[in-house]
Protein backbone atom coordinates (compact mmCIF):
# COMPACT_ATOMS: atom_id res chain seq x y z
CA UNK A 1 0.00 0.00 0.00
CA UNK A 2 2.64 2.30 0.94
CA UNK A 3 4.56 1.81 -3.40
CA UNK A 4 0.69 2.80 -4.12
CA UNK A 5 0.75 6.08 -2.46
CA UNK A 6 4.50 6.78 -3.54
CA UNK A 7 3.44 6.25 -7.63
CA UNK A 8 0.33 8.31 -6.77
CA UNK A 9 2.30 11.60 -6.23
CA UNK A 10 4.40 10.51 -9.14
CA UNK A 11 2.29 11.15 -11.66
CA UNK A 12 3.62 14.35 -13.56
CA UNK A 13 5.16 14.26 -17.18
CA UNK A 14 8.46 15.32 -16.24
CA UNK A 15 8.90 11.86 -13.89
CA UNK A 16 6.80 9.64 -16.13
CA UNK A 17 8.94 10.03 -19.17
CA UNK A 18 12.35 10.42 -17.37
CA UNK A 19 11.36 6.63 -16.01
CA UNK A 20 10.03 5.61 -19.57
CA UNK A 21 14.07 7.06 -20.98
CA UNK A 22 15.53 5.10 -18.10
CA UNK A 23 13.70 2.01 -18.87
CA UNK A 24 13.91 2.28 -22.95
CA UNK A 25 17.92 2.83 -22.74
CA UNK A 26 17.83 -0.76 -20.35
CA UNK A 27 15.72 -2.18 -23.03
CA UNK A 28 18.12 -1.13 -26.20
CA UNK A 29 21.06 -2.31 -24.44
CA UNK A 30 19.79 -5.83 -22.92
CA UNK A 31 18.23 -6.10 -27.09
CA UNK A 32 21.83 -5.29 -28.73
CA UNK A 33 23.58 -7.59 -26.40
CA UNK A 34 20.85 -10.38 -27.79
CA UNK A 35 19.03 -10.92 -23.91
CA UNK A 36 15.63 -13.06 -23.88
CA UNK A 37 12.77 -10.97 -23.90
CA UNK A 38 11.87 -12.60 -20.64
CA UNK A 39 14.98 -11.81 -18.69
CA UNK A 40 13.70 -8.00 -19.37
CA UNK A 41 10.36 -8.50 -17.84
CA UNK A 42 11.15 -5.88 -15.17
CA UNK A 43 12.78 -3.43 -17.38
CA UNK A 44 9.32 -3.57 -20.06
CA UNK A 45 7.22 -3.32 -16.41
CA UNK A 46 8.83 0.08 -15.46
CA UNK A 47 8.60 1.07 -19.12
CA UNK A 48 4.90 0.26 -19.57
CA UNK A 49 4.33 1.71 -16.13
CA UNK A 50 5.83 5.13 -17.07
CA UNK A 51 4.14 4.60 -20.24
CA UNK A 52 0.56 4.51 -18.76
CA UNK A 53 1.76 7.07 -16.36
CA UNK A 54 2.68 9.47 -19.06
CA UNK A 55 -0.94 8.60 -20.92
CA UNK A 56 -2.70 9.29 -17.15
CA UNK A 57 -0.57 12.80 -17.15
CA UNK A 58 -1.58 13.41 -20.50
CA UNK A 59 -5.04 13.43 -19.41
CA UNK A 60 -4.67 15.28 -17.04
CA UNK A 61 -3.53 17.83 -18.38
CA UNK A 62 -6.13 17.70 -21.19
CA UNK A 63 -8.91 18.13 -18.47
CA UNK A 64 -7.11 19.75 -15.90
CA UNK A 65 -9.42 20.20 -12.09
CA UNK A 66 -11.46 23.59 -11.48
CA UNK A 67 -9.29 25.42 -9.13
CA UNK A 68 -6.27 25.07 -11.99
CA UNK A 69 -8.47 26.42 -14.44
CA UNK A 70 -9.45 29.30 -12.15
CA UNK A 71 -6.11 30.35 -10.67
CA UNK A 72 -3.60 29.06 -13.33
CA UNK A 73 -4.65 29.63 -16.65
CA UNK A 74 -0.88 30.19 -18.61
CA UNK A 75 0.57 27.17 -16.22
CA UNK A 76 -2.27 24.45 -17.82
CA UNK A 77 -1.12 25.60 -20.96
CA UNK A 78 2.18 25.78 -20.27
CA UNK A 79 1.65 22.12 -18.57
CA UNK A 80 -0.15 20.90 -21.42
CA UNK A 81 2.26 21.99 -24.54
CA UNK A 82 5.16 19.98 -21.52
CA UNK A 83 3.09 16.75 -21.83
CA UNK A 84 2.42 16.82 -25.19
CA UNK A 85 6.12 17.36 -26.24
CA UNK A 86 6.55 13.99 -23.58
CA UNK A 87 3.85 12.26 -25.15
CA UNK A 88 5.93 12.91 -28.69
CA UNK A 89 9.04 11.52 -26.77
CA UNK A 90 7.17 8.72 -26.31
CA UNK A 91 5.97 7.58 -29.52
CA UNK A 92 9.28 7.95 -31.11
CA UNK A 93 10.72 5.64 -28.07
CA UNK A 94 7.67 3.42 -29.00
CA UNK A 95 7.86 3.27 -32.61
CA UNK A 96 12.12 2.66 -32.68
CA UNK A 97 11.23 -0.27 -29.47
CA UNK A 98 8.58 -1.77 -31.88
CA UNK A 99 11.56 -2.10 -34.62
CA UNK A 100 13.86 -3.07 -32.91
CA UNK A 101 12.14 -5.80 -31.07
CA UNK A 102 10.16 -7.26 -34.16
CA UNK A 103 13.30 -7.33 -35.55
CA UNK A 104 15.57 -8.58 -33.00
CA UNK A 105 12.57 -11.45 -31.72
CA UNK A 106 10.12 -11.15 -34.26
CA UNK A 107 6.49 -9.34 -34.86
CA UNK A 108 4.49 -11.84 -31.84
CA UNK A 109 7.29 -10.66 -29.20
CA UNK A 110 6.02 -7.00 -29.77
CA UNK A 111 2.23 -8.30 -29.42
CA UNK A 112 3.98 -10.01 -26.33
CA UNK A 113 4.67 -6.17 -24.84
CA UNK A 114 1.65 -4.27 -26.08
CA UNK A 115 -0.58 -6.84 -23.95
CA UNK A 116 1.65 -6.38 -20.79
CA UNK A 117 1.66 -2.63 -21.68
CA UNK A 118 -2.16 -3.03 -21.83
CA UNK A 119 -2.07 -5.22 -18.39
CA UNK A 120 0.16 -2.79 -16.76
CA UNK A 121 -2.58 0.19 -17.59
CA UNK A 122 -5.48 -1.49 -16.18
CA UNK A 123 -3.29 -2.15 -13.03
CA UNK A 124 -2.65 1.21 -12.45
CA UNK A 125 -6.05 2.26 -13.43
CA UNK A 126 -7.41 0.59 -10.87
CA UNK A 127 -5.36 1.07 -8.38
CA UNK A 128 -3.35 4.73 -8.45
CA UNK A 129 -5.14 6.47 -11.16
CA UNK A 130 -8.37 6.04 -9.55
CA UNK A 131 -6.53 7.17 -5.91
CA UNK A 132 -5.71 9.90 -7.58
CA UNK A 133 -8.94 10.88 -9.33
CA UNK A 134 -10.41 10.49 -5.88
CA UNK A 135 -7.59 12.64 -4.47
CA UNK A 136 -8.22 15.64 -6.96
CA UNK A 137 -12.41 14.98 -6.09
CA UNK A 138 -11.72 15.56 -2.46
CA UNK A 139 -9.47 18.74 -2.88
CA UNK A 140 -12.11 20.20 -5.38
CA UNK A 141 -14.97 20.23 -3.37
CA UNK A 142 -13.12 21.24 0.14
CA UNK A 143 -11.80 24.28 -2.50
CA UNK A 144 -15.46 24.75 -3.73
CA UNK A 145 -17.06 24.05 0.27
CA UNK A 146 -14.57 26.76 1.38
CA UNK A 147 -15.25 29.31 -1.29
CA UNK A 148 -19.10 28.72 -0.91
CA UNK A 149 -18.51 29.53 3.02
CA UNK A 150 -16.51 32.08 2.01
CA UNK A 151 -18.79 33.76 -0.42
CA UNK A 152 -21.86 33.23 2.68
CA UNK A 153 -19.81 34.59 4.97
CA UNK A 154 -19.17 38.11 3.42
CA UNK A 155 -22.74 38.33 2.05
CA UNK A 156 -24.35 38.03 5.65
CA UNK A 157 -21.32 40.02 6.62
CA UNK A 158 -22.65 43.44 3.93
CA UNK A 159 -26.04 42.53 4.78
CA UNK A 160 -25.66 43.00 8.72
CA UNK A 161 -24.10 46.45 7.83
CA UNK A 162 -26.01 47.73 5.42
CA UNK A 163 -28.76 46.96 7.88
CA UNK A 164 -27.26 48.33 10.94
CA UNK A 165 -26.18 51.76 8.56
CA UNK A 166 -30.14 51.68 7.99
CA UNK A 167 -30.87 50.96 11.64
CA UNK A 168 -32.83 47.72 10.60
CA UNK A 169 -30.90 46.25 13.54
Amino acid sequence: MEQENEDVKMIDPVTAIAGATAAYNGLKKAIAVGKDLHDMGSTLNQWAGAMSDLDFAHRQAENPPMFKKVFGASQIEQNALETWGHKQKAKEMREELRSHISLFYGPSAWDEIVNIEAQMRKQRKEAIYKAAERKQLILEWIVGTIVVALGTGVMVGLIYLLGKANGSW
